[in-house]
């Protein structure tokens, strides 16, 4: 199923799909540039600390790419 909606409430990211189930969570980090920076319909890309993690529509972290 694809990723519909991803938002950010707190200290964690909620991830949605098309038909607005709940599809996983994911924590964010704790600094002033943290947090949700965008998804498509197959990732999403979180902020923690000096790292962005990518995370498929199953909730598995995919990908982590140094922050700039």
């Amino acid at each position: 199923m694809a990723i519909g909606n991803a938002v950010q409430r707190g200290s964690f990211v909620y991830v949605y799909d098309e038909k607005g189930r709940q599809m996983f969570t994911a924590p964010v980090g704790t600094g002033k540039d943290d947090g949700l920076k965008g998804y498509t319909g197959s990732t999403v890309n979180i902020r923690r600390g000096n790292f962005i993690y990518t995370y498929n529509e199953k909730g598995q972290q995919t990908a982590t790419t140094p922050a700039r």
